[in-house]
C-alpha cells in the first residue's frame, strides 16, 4: 500500500507541480504555428465513414478522392464486433455523433457524404489553430466572425472542431490521403456575430503527434455548413 507523502516533502512536490503547470502554460501561450490563416477556404466537406468491422474498406480502391478545395474527413465507426473488430483501434464514438447529426446510419462497410459550404453571399470567416503537443494533449482554438451583411442564420449555430491525423497514401494500404478523426469538440451558441473557444484536446493513444491537423466547420440548425477551415503547420 502506498503511503501519503511526508509533510516534509509536500513543499517540494508543490513547487514541482507549479513549475510543471507554468511550463504547460508557457507552451499554450506560444504563438500557434499550425493555423488556417492564408489557406484555401474549403467549398465542401467530403466525409468518408468506415465500419470498424470492415477489414478491407481502408484499402478499397474505390474510395472517393477529395476534389480541389474539398475538406476530406475520415471516420472509423464502432462496429458490431466491438474491440475485436479489425479497425477497432481507430474507431471513435464521435463518428456516431457525426452520423446522427447528418441523419445517416452506421454503414456495415463504407459510405461517404458530400456537404457543400454555402457560397454566394459571405456568411462569415472561420479560423482554426492548434499549438504544440504536450503530455498527450494539444491546445486548440476555433473562432467564427459573421459577415456584417450576411443573412441571419437559421436557429443556433454549432461549431465542430476536429483533431485529425494526416495519413499519407500507402499507409496500411490506403489508396488516398486521409484525415483520420481522432477527437472532437462541439459547441452551440446563439446568433452572436462573433464566437470563439479554446479547448484543450486529448491525443488518443496510437496517434502520431507530428501529423496533427485541426479541421473545423460551423453549421446552422438545418445542417447547412456556413464556413469551414483546416489548419496547416508552417516552420
Amino acid at each position: 500500500m502506498k503511503h501519503p507523502p511526508s509533510p516534509h516533502h509536500r513543499p517540494r512536490l508543490l513547487v514541482t507541480l507549479l513549475l510543471g503547470l507554468s511550463a504547460a502554460a508557457g507552451v499554450w501561450a506560444q504563438p500557434s504555428v499550425c493555423a488556417s490563416d492564408g489557406q484555401p477556404v474549403p467549398v465542401a466537406l467530403l466525409e468518408r465513414f468506415i465500419s470498424a468491422d470492415c477489414a478491407t474498406c481502408w484499402q478499397d480502391s474505390a474510395t472517393p478522392v477529395a476534389l480541389p478545395r474539398q475538406m476530406a474527413i475520415d471516420w472509423i465507426v464502432p462496429g458490431a464486433q466491438g474491440e475485436d473488430a479489425p479497425l477497432s483501434a481507430a474507431a471513435t464514438r464521435d463518428a456516431l455523433t457525426r452520423l446522427a447529426a447528418t441523419a445517416h446510419t452506421a454503414p456495415t462497410g463504407s459510405a461517404h457524404t458530400v456537404t457543400p459550404v454555402l457560397s454566394g453571399q459571405p456568411r462569415g470567416t472561420l479560423r482554426v489553430a492548434h499549438g504544440l503537443p504536450l503530455n498527450g494533449y494539444v491546445g486548440a482554438s476555433i473562432r467564427f466572425q459573421a459577415a456584417r451583411a450576411a443573412k441571419p442564420p437559421t436557429g443556433p449555430l454549432t461549431a465542430w472542431l476536429l483533431l485529425a491525423e494526416t495519413i499519407p497514401v500507402g499507409t496500411e494500404g490506403t489508396p488516398v490521403p486521409r484525415h483520420l478523426a481522432r477527437n472532437l469538440f462541439m459547441a452551440e451558441w446563439g446568433s452572436a456575430a462573433r464566437w470563439q473557444a479554446s479547448p484543450v484536446m486529448g491525443i488518443p493513444e496510437g496517434t502520431d503527434p507530428t501529423r496533427l491537423k485541426m479541421l473545423g466547420w460551423v453549421q446552422d440548425a438545418e445542417g447547412q455548413v456556413l464556413a469551414a477551415a483546416a489548419s496547416r503547420c508552417t516552420p
